[in-house]
């Protein structure tokens, strides 16, 4: 998830020229190209896909109404990751968040309703990605317990890997301060995981399969309408991202698990945006 090879970003930066000057082709070719980024960091941060969805679509808006202000001070990406940003640290509360995990809470909600052993269901690929379901769920549910200061250090620093300068730049604060929020973040999150993940320590024993029961007994998992099992990835292969989910009970370091997960495909198309942006109700497209 890190920012692409340079000479990837320069191909960027010249779109971006392009679209600045009024290039409606390379206005879409931009935003087909950071969508997809956009959408893993806002699922990353708000859990649940159709709201991630909903707040890609309005970050995007945000960013093709403002392409005017870019000025090429920093890479395009970290701009846009910026604009992104400002979005999901304010946007109010969405569905996941009004639950208010904590990970004293979370600890709790892991040990209820543990089957005695491994459920059985009679179809194997309903299984697998009742499995996948849990595994990615729940792991991505444990970064909500963090503030969203902290939770946004966390998947800058550790998951997206960008350094701590320009991480700093997205999250609007010195580069001292994103070290300090990181190094806090993951002192919680990776405490908490070692502590009742066994993916990440085999000591614990791995609740993932023995909680699906459960969960779909409290709705937390819904058989019919899977939000992250079936969701389209960006890999070429979807079997090859599930194979690599599957392995990850060798890790043993939160932040691989974590940066494990697939990279997601954003719904909609770069089309879409430009509809909503090119409305009459909306301002020019390259606002000042």
């Amino acid at each position: 998830m890190a920012i692409e090879a340079s000479e990837q970003v320069e191909d960027l930066d010249a779109l971006v020229a392009r679209a600045r000057d009024g290039d409606r082709d390379a206005l879409e070719a931009v935003v087909e190209r950071i969508r997809h980024r956009i959408y893993n960091l806002a699922l990353r941060m708000l859990w649940h896909p159709a709201d991630a969805e909903d707040a890609t679509q309005e970050i995007l808006v945000r960013i093709v109404t403002r392409l005017g202000s870019f000025r090429g001070e920093s890479a395009f990406t970290t701009w846009a990751y910026r604009v992104a940003a400002n979005y999901l640290l304010t946007t109010r509360k969405r569905r996941a968040e009004r639950e208010e995990l904590t990970f004293e809470r979370f600890a709790e909600q892991l040990d209820e309703g543990l089957a005695p052993a491994a459920p059985d269901p009679a179809d194997e690929v309903e299984r697998r990605l009742l499995v996948e379901e849990m595994k990615i769920g729940c792991t991505q549910g444990m970064l909500l317990c963090l503030d969203r200061d902290h939770r946004l250090a966390y998947i800058l620093g550790d998951i997206f890997a960008l350094n701590s300068t320009e991480a700093a730049e997205v999250a609007g604060v010195s580069p001292v301060t994103f070290r300090k929020r990181l190094s806090r973040a993951r002192a919680r999150l990776h405490g908490f995981m070692e502590r009742k993940c066994g993916l990440v320590n085999p000591a614990n024993p791995c609740r993932c399969v023995r909680r699906i029961d459960h969960a779909k007994n409290t709705g937390r998992i819904d058989p019919e309408c899977l939000l992250f099992a079936t969701h389209p990835v960006r890999h070429p292969s979807v079997e090859a991202t599930r194979d690599a989910i599957n392995e990850i009970e060798g890790l043993h370091r939160a932040a691989e698990l974590l940066r494990g997960h697939p990279e997601f495909a954003a719904p909609g198309a770069a089309t879409d945006v430009l509809r909503i942006v090119l409305q009459p109700t909306r301002r020019g497209v390259l606002a000042e």
